[in-house]
């Protein structure tokens, strides 16, 4: 399904130099703030409280967010829990205060407001936690780069997999480093979307040197150069319907999902977006630098269907 063809071979890799150059100064700026100002991790991460309150009818989630934030808890975590009458808090730990006493002043809070509300429980998850979850969160992330590059390599050649992981934590690394600059909060959600966002990207990277191992067996007489420039410029029109109609998806949930949803969206959004960039341009770039050339790809004499001239021949695949 197309909404459009393209009839002319665009040029991307004339410009690789200067667009892989504005990553690079991205990437960096990235780092930095990774290690300048750090993430804001959540509850999850770095220990904190519990609750769960329940009320004689459906929870106002917006209400009880604002008297919690009251107390000083701008970024607590609230969302319904059971049913639409248990609601569920997360406080991040505060000093000078332990569990039971933040969950008195936030109950008492909340009673005010609404005298219905009641304390069903209070748990305390401990740093100890939380550092546990962050070890196996970097577990998981390794383990699937590992998998990526070993899917790969059998799948096409090592360079490719080298190409398409160098773009892929060229994503991650900037989706963090959006959450570093702005201080927004990271959860677990937020790491779920990270790893689907390296997913993702997999899937629009596989999709390109698919179709450049494809035109290396079509197109005999075009250079590496054209032959890449001529497989992004044919998959354009899938990208946009694929990523067009995730990214619809997406905004509603971060629009119309409420604040529960609304780091999670957002990470997403911004790896769609970088996502398109790296496959296309870094990825690309990377594996044509390497060297990458027919002999790679194809195995043997191959079967040469219309072999056309000039560089902007089988432009429509």
């Amino acid at each position: 399904m197309e909404f459009f063809r393209i009839h002319k071979t665009i040029p991307f890799m004339r410009h690789a130099l200067v667009l892989n150059i504005i990553s690079f100064v991205t990437f960096a700026l990235a780092v930095f703030f990774l290690l300048h100002r750090g993430l804001h991790l959540s509850v999850e991460f770095t220990g904190g409280t519990v609750m769960e309150v329940a009320y004689a009818q459906s929870a106002d989630i917006g209400k009880v967010r604002e008297a919690v934030a009251k107390l000083g808890y701008p970024d607590v975590q609230v969302q319904a829990f059971g049913s639409s009458r248990d609601v569920q808090i997360r406080l991040p730990a505060q000093k000078g205060m332990n569990a039971t006493q933040q969950s008195a002043l936030v109950i008492d809070a909340l009673k005010a407001g609404d005298a219905t509300a009641t304390l069903r429980g209070t748990e305390f998850v401990g740093p100890q936690v939380g550092e546990e979850l962050t070890t196996n969160g970097l577990k998981a992330l390794g383990m699937v780069v590992v998998g990526i590059m070993i899917y790969l390599a059998f799948r096409f050649e090592w360079k490719f997999a080298l190409a398409t992981v160098l773009a892929n934590l060229h994503d991650v690394v900037i989706i963090l480093g959006f959450f570093a600059f702005f201080q927004w909060e990271f959860s677990l959600a937020v790491l779920a979307a990270v790893l689907a966002v390296l997913g993702y990207s997999v899937n629009e990277s596989v999709v390109i040197f698919d179709r450049i191992r494809e035109n290396f067996r079509r197109y005999r007489k075009l250079s590496t150069v054209e032959i890449i420039d001529n497989a992004i410029t044919s998959t354009i029109s899938r990208t946009i319907i694929t990523h067009g109609s995730t990214q619809l998806v997406v905004l509603s949930m971060f629009f119309f999902g409420g604040p529960t949803l609304h780091y999670f969206a957002l990470a997403l959004t911004i790896g769609i977006l970088f996502g398109i960039y790296s496959s296309a341009f870094v990825a690309a770039a990377i594996a044509m630098w390497l060297g990458v050339k027919r002999e790679d790809l194809i195995k043997g004499p191959t079967k040469r269907e219309g072999d056309p001239d000039g560089p902007n021949a089988g432009a429509t695949v």
